[in-house]
């Protein structure tokens, strides 16, 4: 559940000042089959193949390979 007043202009404010693919995710986290979608796939450790495929399908979204090292 999210902890702002959704009604209030100044809670929002921070949206004049992220990137597209930040204001995607703000409006993606709180759409409810989405979270239902992700939790369905990230259920029982992890996702398999063909449930991550259909997670991706259906949200649109693409995971960028993982780097080699880490920081």
């Amino acid at each position: 559940m999210l902890s702002i007043d959704w009604r209030s202009p100044a809670a929002y404010a921070y949206t004049k000042t992220i990137s597209a693919a930040g204001f995607a995710w703000e409006y993606l986290r709180r759409n409810d089959d989405y979270r239902d979608d992700f939790q369905s796939a990230s259920a029982d450790g992890g996702p398999g193949a063909d449930r991550l495929e259909h997670f991706i399908r259906r949200w649109g979204l693409r995971f960028p390979k993982r780097p080699r090292r880490t920081a």
